[in-house]
């Protein structure tokens, strides 16, 4: 599926000896490289305007992860906890002969870029998250230092993703009469209602590039004897980003520290302590049957996860902001591009 770009926009598909990876790119060659990592449920085509809006003195490269646009669509180790988009990632750079950059992830795309700098933290001359996941992954933890509910990963990954919108995902449903319809799930999480971005067709044929399968998108679940009866299991995105496998606290510990921004939407549902994707705060909420009740079974603190983590880095000799957008949600980038530009320009110069 080739999405159309904007002016300006250049498209290449960038064989390397991992896979051949889609990328979007702007600005000349002579400039400073700025590396974009798109969300889950999504690819490089959100990240086109932010890219076009940076200052002539940078170049922009926005690669689409494997099982997402145009990029192969190699299945997804989840035992790797995302470290094998951090190779291919890597990989990809190499062969553009990029070896110092700023790198920039938004969601998903945090917590791969955490991962990518415990592994490559001397080629990044800063890192910007962008309402990103917690460090210690999505779902599946709770406290501010990340501790697993349980040790099979309940509850998270695979099996507590809504089956409906994965149906409708898989059949590349563009309408609007199911609440779960991807359109719908855009115009309610993606951002904050009522605002609808003026590429939103293209944002929708975006996340319809998803690859949906035990491979790739949500991926496969094993039977667990805890709530809600499922846990991970070794295939697919989103149990390479559960708890269960992802863990990227170490970031506290690199060597050298890039400066981090952290910037995120103030009306975030998607990312929060209290996110309405995590299960165990559906749980809470009701719309999940059987929740074993906050003891057990508390909602991920997500931001304060970030935050201590974040806290100890700075303790350790590194440098981080957080900045909140007023009235953004998961995507301030596209909701609020004068706020967001200005930030993350002021901080990458």
């Amino acid at each position: 599926m080739t999405i159309p770009t904007l002016p300006g926009i250049t498209s290449q598909i960038v064989k390397t000896d991992r896979l051949n990876m889609h990328v979007l790119s702007s600005g000349s060659a002579d400039s400073i490289p700025v590396i974009f990592i798109h969300g889950n449920g999504s690819s490089a085509t959100f990240w086109e305007e932010t890219m076009l809006a940076l200052p002539a003195k940078f170049q922009a490269f926005a690669l689409d992860m494997r099982g997402y646009g145009d990029t192969d669509p190699l299945p997804v180790n989840a035992t790797l906890g995302l470290s094998d988009m951090v190779a291919d990632i890597h990989a990809c750079l190499q062969t553009l002969s990029l070896d110092s950059y700023h790198i920039v992830g938004h969601s998903m795309g945090g917590g791969i870029v955490m991962k990518y700098a415990i592994a490559y933290a001397q080629e990044l001359l800063s890192i910007t998250l962008v309402d990103s996941m917690s460090p210690y992954g999505y779902s599946g933890s709770k406290g501010i230092d990340g501790t697993p509910i349980h040790a099979d990963g309940a509850p998270a990954g695979a099996a507590s993703v809504n089956p409906d919108f994965v149906r409708l995902l898989a059949e590349k449903e563009r309408g609007a009469e199911d609440p779960m319809a991807p359109l719908n799930v855009m115009r309610q999480f993606y951002v904050k209602p009522p605002f609808v971005p003026a590429r939103e067709q293209d944002l929708l044929s975006s996340i319809l590039s998803t690859r949906v399968g035990d491979d790739w998108y949500p991926g496969d679940s094993i039977p667990s004897e805890h709530w809600p009866g499922a846990a991970p299991g070794t295939k697919g995105i989103n149990n390479a980003f559960s708890r269960k496998y992802f863990n990227a606290s170490g970031i506290v510990d690199i060597e050298p520290k890039p400066p981090i921004l952290w910037i995120r939407g103030a009306d975030d549902n998607i990312v929060s302590n209290q996110a309405l994707w995590d299960i165990a705060a559906l749980g809470a909420l009701g719309f999940v049957p059987g929740w074993p009740g906050n003891e057990e079974c508390p909602a991920q603190p997500m931001l304060d996860q970030m935050r201590a983590v974040l806290d100890r880095y700075q303790a350790n000799g590194g440098q981080y902001t957080e900045e909140v957008i007023a009235d953004a949600g998961h995507s301030p980038y596209i909701e609020k591009p004068a706020e967001f530009n200005q930030l993350l320009h002021e901080f990458l110069s």
